[in-house]
């Protein structure tokens, strides 16, 4: 459970909102990720699906990238998503050295599938919710987002697009 700080006699600075914030996203995301344990997908797996599924298909080196992980891991990672049949390999038509790694249907299935757990989950969570209170949640999301996306030019990407 999220604890309730006390308010301050003060607007919260940009510490107190970011301090909240990370807390109350890492505490929702353990969560919904319980709904996650019917895929019977690792968390590494599931994370690398999720880039491929939502974000399109990628080379080795920028799904490690994209991952934060070495080389080696990833390609251990996609080695063992190939034997369960949720990626392929397919050669660049236009560089014979480039592999991209692809997403197969079954892949694709238990993704959706999966947000689709979550999605209901926290759906279950926002009908709780008293209509003012969801009315200033929702209002709240355009900022949420447009807090979440990259900046210019700071070499993030958003991977994965909607997971």
């Amino acid at each position: 459970m999220i604890s309730r700080r006390p308010r301050s006699r003060q607007d919260p600075g940009p510490r107190d909102v970011a301090d909240r914030l990370h807390s109350a996203a890492i505490h929702l995301l353990r969560r919904l990720r319980t709904a996650d344990d019917a895929t019977g997908l690792t968390a590494p797996k599931g994370s690398a699906l999720s880039v491929l599924v939502f974000g399109g298909p990628a080379t080795l080196g920028r799904l490690a990238q994209v991952e934060q992980v070495r080389p080696p891991t990833m390609t251990r990672l996609v080695a063992e998503l190939e034997r369960q049949g949720l990626v392929q390999r397919r050669p660049d038509p236009g560089d014979g050295r480039l592999v991209w790694i692809h997403p197969t249907e079954s892949a694709r299935r238990i993704l959706l599938e999966g947000r689709a757990r979550r999605v209901a989950r926290l759906e279950d969570d926002l009908r709780q919710l008293r209509p003012a209170e969801f009315k200033r949640l929702a209002r709240a999301l355009d900022l949420l987002e447009r807090v979440a996306r990259p900046a210019p030019g700071s070499g993030e990407t958003k991977a994965g697009g909607r997971a």
